[in-house]
């Protein structure tokens, strides 16, 4: 029998439950997969509480590292004991799990689990966000929300690789310092007036583009500090699902872009995720990007985990131990 986190309605964490099911044998293109460590994002958090709806009772979690245990008939790309990672298909929060090979990409040797586990969907996030939304130039101003959160630091460290000029928005003093420690040229408290002070670093004309992954609390604010023709990319709700918009309100600011992209729309066939991968995991294995793993749980605690994400108590990546 095999553990796995799931639940029977939406609401808070205590909604989570530890139940055993039994796995069975993978079939045509899946493997089965032994977890050595799962990744806890927002999107968990999202389907939890009934903002992004499922099917109940369901499973929890995006991503996790481990070793594939058994094969199934036609799987080509792995064989038993590759290590490997994935970052979509809900049912990681779980000891093992069977999984199509599909979804799967192979870890480097430098790579651990528990970094690959608190690092794979965010990378992956990260790299559409940088590379495919807006391809990030050197001198762009862009501001980055929750800067100093899992996404939030991968996107600091990255960003300054590609030349960008970094305004980071964090909660504390503290996460002010670490994502200075990352490379963030300007760090911001959430709870001054950013807006004023992200205009005045780029001399009154705005940001490139706004990352903003918190959604109702900041995302009208995110659109005053963007220049003339410049992008609004909404990512996330931490606060709350952002207010409707007129297309007007994007006008008036400076015929400004908006765009809301999921992450799995960008590594929908083999191809492109394995592409988008391979270029996280090798900017990680050079050190340009250090994953931040500033908690861990065991996996029976998966509620506990989500109480201190939901409380903003953590800091960079959150991982779950089977």
């Amino acid at each position: 029998m095999t553990g796995i986190i799931r639940f029977h309605e939406t609401g808070g964490p205590d909604v989570l439950r530890w139940e055993s099911i039994d796995l069975g044998e993978p079939g045509r293109g899946e493997v089965r997969l032994r977890h050595g460590a799962v990744g806890v994002n927002f999107i968990d958090v999202y389907e939890r509480n009934g903002l992004y709806q499922k099917p109940l009772p369901s499973s929890l979690g995006k991503e996790a590292a481990g070793v594939v245990e058994a094969v199934g008939p036609g799987v080509r790309h792995f064989k038993v004991g590759d290590r490997v990672a994935y970052a979509q298909g809900a049912g990681s929060y779980s000891e093992a799990r069977i999984i199509s090979a599909d979804d799967l990409v192979k870890l480097p040797d430098a790579i651990d689990d528990q970094t690959a586990a608190a690092s794979t969907l965010k990378g992956l996030t990260a790299q559409m966000l940088l590379r495919q939304v807006h391809r990030v130039k050197k001198g762009d101003a862009l501001l980055i929300h929750a800067a100093a959160g899992g996404v939030g630091s991968i996107l600091v460290q990255w960003a300054r690789h590609l030349g960008a000029t970094v305004i980071a928005i964090v909660g504390s003093a503290a996460k002010a310092d670490l994502v200075r420690e990352l490379g963030a040229q300007h760090a911001l408290l959430s709870d001054d007036d950013w807006v004023a002070q992200a205009k005045a670093i780029t001399g009154g004309r705005g940001v490139a583009v706004a990352y903003d992954s918190v959604g109702k609390d900041t995302f009208m604010r995110s659109l005053d500090t963007i220049r003339a023709r410049g992008l609004m990319v909404s990512y996330g709700n931490a606060s709350g699902a952002p207010p409707a918009i007129s297309p007007l309100e994007l006008s008036k600011r400076g015929s400004l872009y908006l765009t809301r992209p999921t992450m799995f729309h960008f590594t929908s066939t083999r191809q492109a995720l394995a592409r988008a991968a391979n270029e996280v995991f090798d900017l990680m294995a050079r050190g340009v990007i250090k994953v931040q793993i500033g908690q861990t749980y065991p996996l029976k605690e998966a509620a506990r985990a989500h109480a201190d994400l939901e409380a903003r108590r953590t800091t960079g990546s959150t991982v779950l131990l089977p």
